[in-house]
């Protein structure tokens, strides 16, 4: 195996996710790929193989297979793309199918993944008051314009917007704790949110359950999070439109997720960035 090293959503040359990317004619066994992943060491590595005029695909954290990962699935696009042409791309999941788009502009490759269909929820208040206490927050700190929220897009997020941006750069956890929480309540990730404008959000999402305290760049809590703008009917998203959200600002890892809803509530998202060779 050969594997490839992308980071998505970069921010030009710098930031983004590191993903390992490894396209074979078969995909490995379970086994090797889940060796490989944790050799790689990254958040995620995923596997692609060729069938029919479809891509097999599978997620690898370096301890678990993973049902969906974003960054990962933007730098297979980019990496399909750089291979063999720009296009769509039609990708089996083990739980599901998605596609994701590749294109070549001139600062480089982009791509654009199609989430899986979309749900949100209240999010139920002995979880809420949990969260409150892993980030020693206060009602008054939450903002009351996006309330405290789960969502899905092929895995589950909970999403907590703070009043401000302050507030969001002190995020701090105890891991331990906060990785037993999300296992606990099956979360990928718990992004902390600031409302910069209503097409512009900023985010923090804490990520102990893969194993670090914070991912720089999230495409399924992206999606996850357009899903739920719709479901509550957010300003500039009403009828469909998109949004950007800034993250991994405040851990040194810039990036940039580029969001489009339909509108429509369920509906899959659309989340696209660049990306880097590493």
């Amino acid at each position: 195996m050969n594997p490839q090293r992308i980071a998505a959503f970069s921010n030009g040359q710098t930031g983004g996710n590191p993903a390992g990317v490894v396209i074979q004619d078969q995909l490995p066994t379970p086994k090797e790929m889940q060796t490989l992943a944790r050799e790689i060491g990254y958040s995620e590595t995923v596997f692609a193989a060729p069938i029919g005029d479809q891509w097999q695909v599978r997620y690898y954290s370096p301890e678990a297979e993973v049902a969906f990962c974003g960054h990962a699935t933007i730098a297979l696009g980019v990496a399909l793309g750089e291979t063999y042409h720009a296009g769509t791309f039609e990708l089996n999941l083990s739980q599901g199918s998605i596609s994701v788009s590749a294109a070549e502009t001139p600062n480089g490759w982009t791509a654009e993944l199609k989430s899986p269909e979309t749900w949100s929820k209240p999010l139920d208040t002995a979880l809420l008051a949990q969260l409150k206490s892993l980030f020693g927050l206060s009602d008054d700190q939450l903002d009351p314009r996006l309330p405290a929220t789960l969502g899905f897009a092929g895995n589950q997020h909970a999403i907590l917007a703070l009043r401000n941006r302050a507030d969001l750069k002190n995020m701090s956890y105890d891991f331990n704790t906060g990785l037993a929480l999300m296992q606990e309540h099956d979360l990928t990730t718990i992004s902390l949110l600031y409302v910069e404008a209503d097409t512009v959000i900023v985010s923090r999402n804490a990520f102990a359950i893969g194993g670090v305290v914070e991912d720089p760049a999230t495409g399924a809590a992206a999606a996850a999070l357009g899903g739920a703008l719709v479901d509550l009917n957010w300003p500039s998203l009403q009828g469909g439109g998109a949004f950007q959200i800034r993250q991994g600002e405040d851990m040194g890892q810039p990036s940039l997720l580029n969001v489009t809803v339909s509108g429509k509530s369920g509906d899959s998202v659309r989340v696209a960035g660049t990306a880097r060779n590493i």
